[in-house]
């Protein structure tokens, strides 16, 4: 199981929680199973979100994930 962090304008979705643990190896594995525990979590998942690991953002969805990681789910960044 990994601790996804969520930013606090998901709560509505997700009963209330600002974390929420989740079964995965990989990053798409995480969003998929995110989306499976949290329907409400798809629009948002959608239309692009960005993950922090361990404080680095990672743009690669076979990236693994562990356990003991750092995970930030937060709104998309753009840079520019």
């Amino acid at each position: 199981m990994v601790e996804v962090n969520l930013w606090s304008g998901l709560r509505r979705v997700t009963d209330g929680q600002t974390v929420v643990s989740v079964q995965a190896e990989t990053l798409q594995q995480m969003l998929e199973a995110l989306v499976a525990a949290h329907p409400g979590l798809a629009p948002y998942i959608r239309a692009g979100v960005s993950v922090s690991v361990n404080g680095v953002i990672v743009t690669d969805l076979l990236s693994p994930v562990d356990p003991g990681d750092e995970i930030y789910l937060m709104q998309y960044l753009k840079g520019g």
